[in-house]
């Protein structure tokens, strides 16, 4: 059976501690009140931030946008590029993660569209730019389907710990490239699904987009792993990643949030138009506009209200 190389340092083992430490923290922040919220919020981040990697230019609010359903007025194919996401994303426990046909099927909704066979293994050879030109050529497209097959043979035997088998997966996916286009952005979804498989809060935590904020580095440990013919390095710096999305998380415990008189007043008149403005709730209301403006300051730090969009072309949503 073909063994991936890589080193398990003491690094990764200190990484793998405090990241089941951070785990526990996360998984109660998870069942609090605003769960369903704090769910949206992170499954944007992650379509948007994994996207973002590969070069799509729109911002969240566009991204939000068309999560809700909404049109987005933006170049079409990075609209299709986050669709497709989108019903990638919401199918992502139904792929079971150890079986390479339904890494094909997930491929076959990211792509669509975008490339000529989604769902099918690239048939030509292909490089992967790096920061000075061509930093890697794949192996050949008539030797894919072997070198996948023996990938998820191993990913299925091996008895590493999940974290370290994950990202060790995730940079052998992405030195074969199986795929014509978008091996990035499956690589990371795949990583992803398997730690999902290990602990439910893999499919709400936004690795995608710490990896997004660390993109030269990402980019890096990947190139750094293939000269010296050891994973190890990217290991580490996905198992970062992870403690970083875990951390950045904040974990705090919430009580029933008490509103004021006038903050029920601005709740409700939000409710019955997203788009008022705070002129016209001061005099709904029937207080200072920068009193409306406090208040709904507080309403958003209490996880109440939420801006959806840019300030100009953009509504408000009480959060229920």
């Amino acid at each position: 059976m073909y063994t991936p190389p890589f080193t398990v340092s003491a690094k990764t083992i200190n990484l793998i501690s405090e990241i089941s430490a951070q785990l526990e923290r996360y998984a109660i922040r998870m069942e609090q009140a605003d769960e369903i919220r704090l769910r949206k919020v992170n499954r944007m981040k992650t379509i948007h931030g994994t996207l973002a990697i590969e070069g799509n230019t729109l911002n969240e609010e566009q991204v939000t946008a068309l999560l809700e359903g909404k049109h987005v007025i933006a170049p079409v194919k990075e609209v299709q590029e986050v669709r497709n996401a989108i019903k990638a994303y919401d199918s992502f426990m139904s792929f079971n993660p150890y079986d390479y046909k339904d890494l094909l099927k997930a491929h076959g909704m990211m792509a669509l569209g975008l490339v000529d066979n989604p769902g099918y293994f690239r048939h030509e050879p292909v490089g992967v730019l790096g920061n000075e030109g061509i930093s890697h050529i794949a192996p050949p497209a008539e030797r894919v389907p072997v070198l996948i097959d023996d990938l998820f043979e191993w990913l299925g035997k091996s008895e590493d710990h999940i974290l370290i088998k994950s990202s060790v997966f995730h940079y052998e996916f992405e030195f074969i490239h199986p795929f014509a286009d978008g091996n990035g952005r499956m690589g990371r979804f795949w990583q992803s699904r398997l730690l999902a498989e290990w602990n439910p809060v893999f499919a709400h935590l936004p690795i995608e987009n710490m990896i997004w904020k660390n993109q030269a580095a990402y980019y890096k440990a990947i190139e750094d792993s293939t000269e010296k013919t050891d994973s190890g390095i990217f290991v580490d710096f996905m198992l970062e990643a992870i403690l970083d999305a875990l951390k950045a998380r904040k974990v705090t415990v919430k009580v029933t949030q008490k509103v004021t008189v006038n903050q029920q007043k601005i709740l409700d008149a939000i409710k019955e138009n997203p788009n008022i403005t705070q002129n016209e709730l001061a005099e709904k209301v029937g207080i200072a506009r920068k009193n409306i403006i406090s208040n709904m300051k507080k309403l958003q730090e209490n996880g109440l209200l939420t801006r959806i969009g840019a300030d100009k072309n953009g509504w408000w949503q009480v959060m229920e």
